[in-house]
């Protein structure tokens, strides 16, 4: 099995004993992914456009997305969770960061696992 991360930053995973509020970046660090050069995104299909009380109402589709490569058997690709769920049930390769790691000032350095959405 293989990891790639999809998204446009690094990737940090950590023991999930792992305090919040410390801002040393290698305790507890399990693994890293680091960022794809196109990451993946939604790209959504606008179908038709309208006026609500003289707001612009737009219906749109998306269940599309930009620089994800067709799935393959064993390998699994970290994604921003919008295309994740976009995608849900038709992909079931996609994984999302869950559990975020914090340092004191509350800044996400990281997450305690991946997630695969149901």
């Amino acid at each position: 099995m293989s990891i790639s991360n999809l998204t446009p930053r690094v990737v940090r995973i950590y023991q999930a004993d792992r305090p919040n509020g410390v801002d040393d970046l290698d305790l507890g660090l399990r693994q890293t992914f680091d960022p794809a050069p196109q990451p993946a995104a939604l790209d959504p299909l606008p179908l038709v456009g309208t006026m609500q009380d003289d707001v612009p109402l737009e219906l749109i589709e998306y269940g599309h997305a930009d620089n994800l490569p067709a799935a393959r058997d064993n390998v699994f690709l970290i994604v921003p969770i919008e295309v994740a769920l976009a995608l849900h049930p038709r992909r079931a390769d996609l994984l999302v960061t869950h559990d975020e790691v914090t340092t004191s000032d509350g800044t996400v350095i990281g997450y305690r696992s991946l997630a695969q959405p149901t």
